[in-house]
C-alpha cells in the first residue's frame, strides 16, 4: 500500500518571486477576438487576472495558464484555490500535455464581490473540453498527468473582469 500525500500540497504561492514568469496569456486573440486579459503580481504578493470580455468578431474568452510543468498530483482528489472576484463564474483548466491547443479539462466556480473564498474543486467534476465544446470521448482526468493550469472566463460575461488568487493547493480527502 503506498503512503498518501499530506492533506494539502502547495502548489502555485504567488509569493514566489519567480512564479510570473510561469505563465502565459492565451486570450479570443487567436481565433479573431479583441478580449484583453492578463495576470500581475499584486504588492499584496496575489495574482490579478483581469482584463475585458468582449464578444466583437466571434470573440468571448481570456485566459491565463501555466507553462507546463510536473504538478505530481496522483495521490490527490482535487485543488483548493484561495480567490477574490468580482461575482462573475470562472473556469478553472488543467490540461494533461505540454500541447497549446487540444482537449483540457475544466470546472467552473463562481466568486461573490470582493469576497476571499476558498474554493474546493473535486478532480471528478472536472470535464474534457475542446474549444468550449465537451468531448465525450475523452477519457476521465487523470491527476497524475496534469501538466498546466489556468484560469479562464468566458460565457458570454461581457465587459471587465477581476479575479486576484492568493494561492493554488492540491488536497487529499481524509
Amino acid at each position: 500500500m503506498s503512503e498518501r500525500s499530506p492533506a494539502e500540497k502547495l502548489l502555485i504561492d504567488f509569493a514566489d518571486p519567480g512564479e510570473r514568469s510561469r505563465w502565459e496569456t492565451v486570450n479570443d486573440r487567436v481565433m479573431g477576438g479583441i478580449s484583453q486579459g492578463t495576470i500581475t503580481i499584486s504588492g499584496d504578493k496575489t495574482a490579478i487576472f483581469q482584463g475585458l470580455l468582449s464578444l466583437e468578431n466571434d470573440g468571448g474568452f481570456a485566459s491565463v495558464r501555466t507553462l507546463p510543468r510536473q504538478f505530481d498530483l496522483a495521490e490527490h482528489d482535487g485543488l483548493l484555490l484561495s480567490v477574490r472576484g468580482d461575482g462573475k463564474t470562472y473556469r478553472v483548466r488543467l490540461r494533461t500535455d505540454d500541447s497549446y491547443d487540444g482537449v483540457a479539462y475544466q470546472s467552473l466556480f463562481r466568486t461573490e464581490p470582493g469576497v476571499w473564498l476558498t474554493v474546493r474543486l473535486p478532480f471528478s467534476t472536472f470535464v474534457p473540453v475542446f474549444r468550449g465544446m465537451l468531448v465525450p470521448s475523452a477519457p476521465a482526468l487523470d491527476p497524475a498527468r496534469v501538466r498546466r493550469i489556468g484560469f479562464m472566463i468566458a460565457d458570454r460575461q461581457e465587459g471587465s473582469f477581476l479575479l486576484e488568487i492568493a494561492w493554488i493547493k492540491a488536497y487529499v480527502e481524509r
